[in-house]
């Protein structure tokens, strides 16, 4: 018999908060194929809403490389921990406390952000994306490089950049108007709204939305946002998707409360999904998958490496004032996690320079101590 080479790269996952698993590929029956199996990779990084350190990072990589290279493999489920997010992006307490203000440190941490991307983007086999809850930032920017997504309905998808110091350089600016068109990215990517799971559906951005909430033995979608496709007679806008407002918003709310979970029913989908996959020939779907990947890659292969640069040298400035908001504030309290943003411009407009001074002075809480500075006597 052939021995078969091992073309992994090594050495194995060293962070504690990558797990790599194989899980049965069922046939159309429902029973375990034998001798196949899906690679599950997982972000297990839940108190921190699965977000990715540098090592995590660099552990992604190698998982994806060792799932490329598992021939028994019939596809990749890149999901996270529990059931609040797939993934907020990168670790922003890692970006406050080590790269602000080095902006080589964050270079080389690019380099490895780049590289996971493009693991995504080159993986061997057809790469899942099991959204289980969030999907926000970075962690939309690696979503939108798989090739499917499965999600549940209580998930949100959306940027974040540029109110907390970043620009979505890292995939959104490239990948999402092939999903949804130049206008609704350009609103995405700026506002920074997030989008309803069934709003991602309606805009091409997801493969399946799963309800997952149960309540008296019946399943229940999204009770927070519009789930019938009706049209305003105000506005005259499709409102599939919307979040609800005022007395329906709050009705959800009590009806949330009622309801439990039940995650088992994405991973139906997701076990549906790698079936299909399974009925056809490798070589046509790994060929399939290059040709159809060719427009993500054409468009991250020309900006990755200037956006690699911009983004190092935004953690002297902006992302330096953003992130250490961001870490350091607090949600819902004394200015809550986000700088002053009008304060920051007008010291722009007076020609302030970016010194600590400043990024100091448009912190959350910042202005009420100015406030209480200028009105204190002798």
């Amino acid at each position: 018999m052939l021995e078969l080479r091992s073309h992994d790269l090594g050495p194995p996952l060293a962070s504690g908060q990558v797990r790599y698993e194989a899980r049965p590929v069922r046939d159309d029956q429902g029973a375990p194929v034998e001798g196949l199996h899906a690679v599950w990779i997982t972000l297990d990084n839940p108190r921190q809403h699965n977000s990715y350190t540098t090592e995590m990072v660099k552990d992604v990589i190698l998982a994806l490389r060792r799932a490329s290279c598992d021939r028994r493999a019939v596809a990749v489920v890149f999901t996270g921990a529990g059931d609040q997010a797939f993934c907020t992006g990168g670790n922003t307490k890692e970006y406050a406390e080590y790269y602000a203000g080095r902006p080589e440190e964050y270079r080389q941490y690019m380099r490895l952000f780049n590289d996971m991307v493009s693991a995504v983007l080159c993986c061997d086999k057809p790469v899942i994306c099991r959204a289980n809850g969030m999907r926000i930032g970075g962690g939309q920017e690696l979503g939108m490089a798989c090739d499917f997504t499965i999600a549940q309905d209580l998930a949100r998808f959306g940027q974040a950049g540029p109110r907390h110091g970043s620009a979505p350089d890292g995939g959104a600016t490239d990948f999402l108007p092939l999903f949804v068109g130049i206008e609704q990215a350009m609103l995405s990517c700026t506002a920074c709204d997030p989008w309803s799971a069934h709003k991602a559906m309606r805009l091409g951005l997801l493969t399946e939305v799963v309800s997952c909430l149960e309540v008296d033995g019946r399943v229940v979608p999204n009770p927070l946002v519009v789930t019938d496709r009706w049209v305003d007679a105000t506005s005259g806008q499709l409102v599939y998707g919307e979040p609800k407002q005022g007395e329906a918003r709050d009705e959800g709310k009590a009806l949330l409360a009622q309801c439990a979970l039940n995650l088992g029913r994405l991973d139906e989908a997701v076990d549906r999904l790698v079936t299909k996959l399974t009925s056809t020939f490798p070589g046509c779907l790994a060929r399939t998958l290059e040709s159809l990947r060719k427009h993500k890659l054409e468009r991250w292969d020309r900006n990755r490496e200037s956006s690699r640069a911009w983004l190092a040298l935004n953690m002297l400035s902006e992302a330096h004032a953003g992130f250490r908001a961001f870490n350091e504030g607090k949600a819902g309290k004394g200015g809550g996690r986000e700088v002053d943003f009008a304060q920051l411009r007008r010291r722009i407009a007076e020609g302030a320079p970016w010194t600590q001074a400043l990024i100091d002075e448009v912190q959350p809480g910042a202005g009420s101590c100015r406030a209480a500075a200028v009105g204190a006597g002798p």
